[in-house]
């Protein structure tokens, strides 16, 4: 039998692993599962015959080896920072390697030494990035292969939860891990380019910057800038595109209510705060307001940010009972980011009959015979359950074909890459389909860039 293993059994692991085990007497596979938590891994294989688990601490150099080396193929599913360890194992044992994190410096330094090996270290295969760049790439080739010119692409992408489940003033739950949303947009200035015209947005004014959206049968959206854009000229062939512009995808009203958590600096996560195991949620955000003894926190806030009573903001900061003198956050040494993620658990934790949703979409702006033409492209997908999750089909899924194709041949192309190539992107984007995961196309007038839909 042939041996796949999987290094790292957490939540997006689940649809990853059903798929190869569904496969597995047709393809003569032999799943290795690989966690520090035995448990988890388990509940991932449900004994099945295909299948073993090891428990590994990923720093455990010897066992770590090992098990590379009587893998046919690696699937690091592991945090992004530990992926390099496992690449490195892979050139030793020349494996094939396959991840969904984006390509590190580290690992892109290994490309000649890849390419050398004969090796295949596929990344950036998982839903963002991942589906992204594969159903991206379809439309581009397409358009140039008609002769057509891209001037513009615009991509969006969300972790939601489904129309079923949003029952809270905020639209919003934790689909992944909550600690990204807390610090999303931190750390740098939102790049990208709208009709020739450089744009930049700071972290403090990145919620106020908002672009609107609607999909059929799901209502309106707003998304808000990703922190680099112009990387993507490159990877995409999109040099001479006058606008190209990514972001994240949020219910209306949510980025102009969360910019209230920014202008205090409750998501900031570069210092701790004093006594934090003691203190209440209403002494937290406390911690942010004015000195002024005669006045209720509410008040002082209401006031220091001018937030109307009736506005739907202070609904929306009332529901996450962030006013709580009896709610004691409980961690030591924590950061005002890890005290807001304390909080915000409270009451964005999925349910267990909660589902979540995926939300992609796409703009395709291009000329063709000197006719300005433009595609607008999108995908949603809605969970099953709390184990098979939209995040965690729209993740795992495109993993695991990569991993088939690569072990079967079908693709041949070393080196450490992302899937932009018609050789990874058009079997993986035709089986996705047989899940559930499509996009929609249609052909609308040519609008290019709407500033009036920018909440500027």
């Amino acid at each position: 039998m042939r041996n796949i293993l999987i290094v790292g059994a957490g939540r997006s692991s689940a649809a990853l692993v059903r798929y190869l085990l569904k496969k597995s007497f047709e393809e003569d596979l032999n799943l290795i599962i690989a966690d520090i938590s035995v448990e988890n891994a388990n509940s991932l294989v449900m004994g099945h015959e295909n299948s073993s688990v090891v428990e590994l601490d990923i720093f455990n150099i010897e066992s770590r080896k090992k098990l590379v080396k009587n893998a046919d193929i690696v699937v690091s599913m592991l945090p992004a920072r530990f992926h390099l360890e496992i690449a490195k194992d892979c050139l030793d044992f020349k494996k094939n390697l396959v991840t969904a994190s984006y390509i590190s410096e580290d690992l892109s330094a290994m490309n000649k030494d890849v390419k050398e090996a004969g090796l295949i270290f596929m990344n950036e295969i998982g839903l963002d990035p991942g589906i992204d760049h594969m159903s991206a790439m379809q439309v581009i080739d397409r358009i140039k292969a008609q002769g057509g010119k891209m001037i513009l692409f615009e991509s969006f992408t969300g972790g939601l939860v489904a129309p079923e489940s949003d029952n809270n003033l905020w639209n919003y739950k934790f689909t992944w891990n909550p600690r990204n949303v807390v610090v999303a947009g931190q750390g740098g200035v939102a790049k990208f380019i709208q009709e020739g015209k450089y744009k930049y947005i700071p972290y403090h004014k990145l919620f106020r910057r908002t672009e609107f959206l609607s999909i059929e049968g799901y209502g309106k959206f707003e998304a808000l800038a990703n922190r680099d854009s112009l990387n993507y000229r490159e990877i995409y062939g999109l040099q001479d595109a006058l606008t190209l512009y990514r972001g994240t995808i949020r219910r209306i009203g949510y980025s102009r209510a969360w910019n209230i958590f920014v202008q205090l600096g409750m998501t900031d996560d570069s210092y701790v705060m004093e006594g934090s195991e003691k203190m209440s949620y209403r002494d937290f955000t406390n911690s942010f307001l004015p000195y002024k003894p005669h006045d209720s926190v509410e008040l002082k806030l209401r006031h220091y940010l001018k937030i109307d009573q009736d506005d739907v903001i202070w609904e929306k900061l009332l529901e996450l009972d962030i006013f709580n003198g009896d709610k004691i956050v409980g961690i030591k040494d924590a950061t005002p980011a890890q005290i807001l993620q304390r909080i915000l658990m409270d009451s964005w934790t999925l349910a267990e009959d909660d589902k979540d949703m995926i939300v992609m979409y796409h703009k395709f702006g291009y000329e063709l015979n000197g006719v300005k033409k433009q595609i607008e492209s999108n995908m949603v997908v809605l969970g099953e359950d709390q184990t098979y999750t939209a995040m965690a089909k729209t993740v795992g899924l495109p993993v695991a074909m990569a991993t088939l194709d690569i072990l079967n041949g079908k693709i041949k192309t070393p080196g450490v890459q992302l899937p932009i190539s018609k050789e990874v992107y058009e079997p993986i984007l035709k089986e996705l389909e047989e899940y559930g995961i499509q996009f929609k196309e249609k052909d609308v007038d040519y609008l290019g860039y709407n500033p009036h839909n920018l909440g500027v």
